[in-house]
């Protein structure tokens, strides 16, 4: 086996693959409140295609893959293809990125197949406030879903919140003192302008909390940076640092007496596009290397013509060689063809 590099010597050791790009959420950050028009079964990989693309990328180096969406959990019989991808040689790290909605309903079973830990995204902790951020999703079905998650021993379970100024940004003492309180690992992070969704502005009237959508475009009011975040938290005590297992840029403290971390992902204001470390793989096939770029390389076509291993291997190999030494996001540069639930994250 040999490793994977890029043409700036990161080391690539990661992929992401999106299983779906349906969702039963319809998050502001994410997906349109219209939704996003789901790819016919037929144009999304199967799930044996996608095990022959992850054994193509183990061979090169790749050991950690994450399912991602839209929210995998929607599509069937996910348990059958995380058992397959369990029993590929060199994949050593395998995990979820979930809503945690249907979670309650498949925590063991997933665990049961292979599946070592996840991610659940959680932006409030006000049940009002997370239905109008989620449009359409309940707050105890989440608390449920990582309630079941800890039963089954999905460890260690991380929690993802997505700050937005003037949205939930008032929770975040809230969300770090539950590391403490309940040992949660908790993740802050910046909130990213991606494909269509960069032009729209999200604001909470402070009299009822009711989400507001304009066409106007992003205010920088949204974007809270990871170094106002941590004045935020240590309010509540000095943070150290602290080690967590994990493949992603996040970086790990604890405030004192705490059994549960805090995390920090800056993608904006101190990015860490000079340690990436992964690939995506969308649902219909396309393989990315970059999460705020258009450029992709297809997967879809070579693998229902019978492509072997050694073809794929050569395809992600070019894609690699492609990644991007960063994003330009301070250039205004993003992610355009694309909404968050059609990349995967």
């Amino acid at each position: 086996m040999t490793g994977l590099s890029d043409f700036f010597n990161r080391p690539i050791n990661y992929l992401r693959i999106s299983v779906t790009d349906r969702c039963n959420l319809r998050c502001v950050y994410c997906m349109p409140l219209e939704g996003v028009a789901p790819l016919p079964h037929g144009e999304i990989l199967s799930y044996e295609e996608i095990c022959l693309v992850a054994r193509a990328a183990s061979e090169l180096g790749i050991s950690k893959v994450r399912l991602t969406g839209g929210e995998p959990l929607v599509r069937a019989h996910l348990s059958g293809l995380i058992g397959m991808l369990a029993e590929v040689e060199g994949i050593d790290d395998l995990s979820l990125t979930t809503n945690g909605v249907l979670l309650s309903r498949y925590a063991r079973e997933l665990k049961a197949a292979g599946l070592k830990r996840v991610n659940i995204s959680l932006d409030s902790l006000q049940p009002d406030r997370f239905e109008q951020i989620t449009r359409i999703g309940k707050l105890e079905d989440t608390l449920l879903g990582i309630e079941a998650a800890q039963a089954a021993g999905l460890q260690p379970i991380k929690i993802n919140m997505v700050v937005m100024g003037g949205v939930n940004d008032d929770e975040i003492a809230d969300f770090a003192r539950l590391t403490r309180e309940e040992g949660w690992h908790v993740r802050f992070i910046e909130f990213m302008p991606i494909g269509g969704l960069q032009t729209t502005d999200y604001r909470l009237q402070t009299s009822d909390y009711r989400l507001q959508t304009t066409d106007s475009r992003l205010q920088t009011e949204e974007l809270v940076p990871i170094s106002e975040i941590v004045e935020r938290i240590e309010s509540l005590g000095i943070l150290e640092p602290r080690s967590l297992d994990g493949n992603g840029p996040a970086r790990y403290f604890h405030l004192p007496h705490a059994k549960g971390t805090i995390g920090f992902i800056s993608p904006v204001s101190e990015h860490f596009c000079f340690k990436c470390n992964r690939l995506r793989l969308t649902a219909e096939g396309k393989l990315r290397s970059c999460l705020l770029a258009d450029e992709e390389i297809d997967l879809r076509e070579p693998l229902r013509r019978g492509a072997s291993v050694d073809e794929l291997k050569r395809l992600i190999e070019q894609a690699t060689e492609a990644k991007p030494e960063g994003h330009k996001l301070e250039c205004g540069t993003t992610a355009r063809n694309r909404t968050m639930c059609q990349i995967g994250g």
